[in-house]
């Protein structure tokens, strides 16, 4: 199990010099144990250790912060060196250095770029040392001061990578989303542009209307395609999804309308029905509709032409269910983990829409406290949303 300061003994680890300081420290001092350790109000964790005299401790070891002379130095940022605790005049009767069985001591701060306190670099030995002189404490100051440098370092470039990171991100999801927007956007309006030019150049009625329902077609596609976008934008600038107040009603005549649109969108395929749904319950209902459009124009994409789209719909048992199934090729189970996602469109299924769709309904299921989920076999591709209900 990590240790819940796994970050900082990993930031230790990874300096290179660090082995080298603790022997370095060791040989001049004489000193058997030597450690880098975090010290906070609380707690003492050993990071990196060099142990000569079996004292016990290894990097992520732990001692009471109440029982050692670092926690002294976490409040006060000042070194404390001890040659002989037992001709120390402040020290003599000291509880730590009875408990740990050691005569000399020192300790040093590790203070950060911003002033704030790590830990120490410390060294205790069951025998007398030299260590309170000006050579012995510099040193420990300044190799203090290389592992506060490098620690600095680390988290600058750790933030600095992270960044990036983020920058690539969404450079990526800004071109992406410009070049599906673009393409998306550019059918429907071409639809209705080469419409407006056949009605100009050939004023017959019969093909006017065929003509017209067409154009009403791109219009209610369009007009999901700039609804969709609206939402995930606000939804990645920290806005989320507005759940507008709820209300008391039957879905049915939502449901119905939703299909009586894409079905004249979608003139030539069949559209099954089956819904339950006569108990009012509490909701957005104008949520859910955009929920029940991308599921089925979802579906009316992607199913085989020949085959009907089934949706069935119930509230029973505090729950409301809806289900939208087609046939057609299978999704990939790669692709339905993340089917969700925004931009995920299955490769060798129809690259229509901006792959918003199926991301958006799932937002707003969870708007409502509820789950949408995605099935796909050989058989069908079924999405089911549920949400619990009140009268």
């Amino acid at each position: 199990m990590p240790h819940d300061f796994q970050a900082d003994i990993d930031a230790i680890a990874r300096i290179d010099a660090i082995p080298t300081i603790l022997d370095v420290v060791s040989r001049t001092t004489g000193m058997g144990f030597v450690a880098v350790a975090r010290v906070t109000d609380a707690r003492w964790i050993a990071c990196s250790v060099l142990d000569k005299i079996d004292f016990g401790l290894k990097p992520g070891g732990e001692l009471p912060v109440e029982t050692t002379i670092c926690d002294e130095i976490r409040q006060s940022h000042e070194a404390v060196a001890i040659d002989s605790v037992a001709d120390d005049g402040v020290y003599c009767g000291h509880l730590t250095p009875a408990r740990y069985g050691f005569q000399s001591y020192i300790s040093v701060p590790i203070m950060r770029r911003d002033g704030s306190f790590f830990g120490t670099l410390c060294a205790i030995d069951p025998r007398p040392a030299q260590l309170k002189n000006p050579e012995t404490i510099s040193m420990f100051r300044l190799f203090a001061d290389l592992i506060a440098t490098h620690l600095d370092s680390a988290e600058r470039l750790d933030r600095a990578e992270t960044e990036a990171t983020q920058q690539r991100s969404q450079k990526e999801l800004r071109e992406q989303f410009i070049a599906v927007l673009g393409h998306d956007l550019r059918n429907p309006l071409a639809s209705i542009a080469a419409g407006v030019k056949m009605l100009k150049r050939r004023p017959d009625e019969a093909k006017t209307e065929h003509l017209l329902a067409l154009m009403e077609g791109s219009v209610v596609r369009m007009s999901s395609l700039i609804d969709n976008v609206l939402d995930f934008a606000r939804s990645r600038m920290g806005s989320k999804l507005i759940l507008r107040e709820p209300d008391l009603r039957p879905v049915g005549p939502v449901l119905d309308q939703i299909v009586d649109e894409l079905r004249s969108v979608h003139p030539g395929r069949h559209i099954e029905t089956d819904f339950d749904v006569a108990q009012a319950f509490s909701a957005d209902h104008s949520r859910l509709a955009r929920l029940f459009s991308n599921l089925l124009g979802n579906a009316l994409v992607h199913g085989v032409d020949a085959r009907p789209v089934r949706i069935s719909a119930s509230t029973a048992q505090g729950r409301f269910v809806f289900s939208v199934a087609n046939s057609g090729r299978p999704i990939p189970r790669e692709i339905i983990d993340n089917l969700f996602q925004p931009f995920v469109r299955g490769k060798g299924r129809e690259q229509q829409g901006l792959g918003l769709g199926l991301y958006i309904a799932s937002e707003i299921a969870k708007m409502h406290g509820g789950t949408l989920e995605a099935a796909s076999n050989d058989d069908e591709t079924r999405m089911t949303f549920t949400m619990p209900i009140e009268r």
